[in-house]
């Protein structure tokens, strides 16, 4: 493999915790200080403006590392012990952090993680899976004052003035959320995912429609979505049986998400794929995970992938910046 990037990669189970490789995926470290054993890792994040710093979040509390995540410091939160499912970081204000939980909530610093302020949305607490959990936490580059939220189960939630207020949107979209993504290109488009159906929206949420249904799909169930980080024509979309299911599929669209294709992959997945992750400093780089423990990277924007050696137990969230 010719580039040169560090990975994270959050893990849940007894391997659980943040597995750091300096080179690419060539070399693994399981990170263990200040991690306890069997931290279920769910978020991890880099700052926008710099690639050396990541947060990181877990059912231990929020963790930063500094050194594109070699090493790692706990900082104070009221998420102590509660599990962490999402964090956001504002791209024009780096010291801004929203940060999304199970039981679903949301929590925002203004001051780097200094100091935490619960947020006041009222976010569903029972669903027929359990407590439901914040799966999709975005700000907008645009309009930083924009940030969404999603909820599996309970629908998408919209701030218009950086957390402050909330608008949860019920119609339009099924409230399932799975995934999300915002496109890179001039045509603003907010795409989130649910089991059998993407839908997208050009007005802020005000009105929705769908993308594609799994219907067009090898399987039927869909996770995770990514735009290249440079084209709002290319998209991926993770799939798979079920919820938890022994096969996995990739699509790929390079018309805005008109048609699909699968791109094949170089062994057969031993689950879903689950999310992917991607960098501005190389659009073309790729990562892919599937839900128990396989990686897969791209160089060319997912002509071609290649599996990495190491496996995990489950993945939880990914991360990599060039080094």
């Amino acid at each position: 493999m010719g580039k040169d990037y560090s990975i994270c990669v959050g893990a849940v189970g007894f391997g659980g915790g943040v597995w750091h490789s300096p080179d690419t995926g060539e070399t693994w470290n399981r990170i263990r200080d200040p991690f306890v054993l069997g931290a279920q890792v769910r978020a991890l994040v880099p700052y926008p403006d710099d690639p050396n710093r990541i947060l990181c979040g877990s059912d231990q509390g929020i963790f930063r590392s500094e050194d594109k995540g070699a090493t790692w410091v706990k900082l104070w939160s009221p998420m102590e012990g509660v599990p962490i499912w999402n964090i956001a970081i504002d791209p024009v204000d780096t010291a801004t952090i929203y940060v999304g939980i199970k039981p679903a909530a949301l929590f925002r610093s203004r001051d780097d993680g200094r100091s935490w302020t619960k947020l006041p949305v009222e976010m569903a607490q029972y669903c027929h899976i359990g407590p439901p959990m914040v799966t999709a936490l975005m700000v907008d580059p645009r309009d930083h004052n924009t940030v969404w939220a999603g909820v599996e189960v309970d629908g998408v939630y919209r701030s218009l003035d950086g957390g402050d207020s909330w608008t949860h949107i019920d119609t339009g979209v099924h409230p399932d959320i799975h995934g999300m993504a915002i496109s890179p290109g001039d045509e603003h488009r907010v795409l989130f995912s649910t089991p059998r159906e993407i839908y997208y929206t050009t007005d802020v949420g005000e009105s929705w429609e769908s993308l594609t249904t799994t219907e067009n799909f090898p399987l039927p169930y869909s996770r995770g979505i990514a735009f290249k980080a440079d084209d709002p024509n290319v998209l991926f979309s993770a799939l798979g049986e079920s919820a938890i299911s022994s096969a996995g599929a990739l699509q790929r669209s390079t018309d805005g998400g008109q048609t699909w294709e699968t791109r094949p992959l170089p062994v057969e997945p031993n689950s879903n794929i689950w999310g992917f992750v991607t960098h501005p400093s190389d659009p073309d780089f790729i990562l892919a995970s599937s839900l128990m423990g396989e990686l897969y990277s791209s160089e060319d924007a997912g002509d071609s992938w290649n599996k990495l050696k190491r496996e995990f137990t489950e993945v939880g969230a990914m991360v990599w910046v060039p080094n």
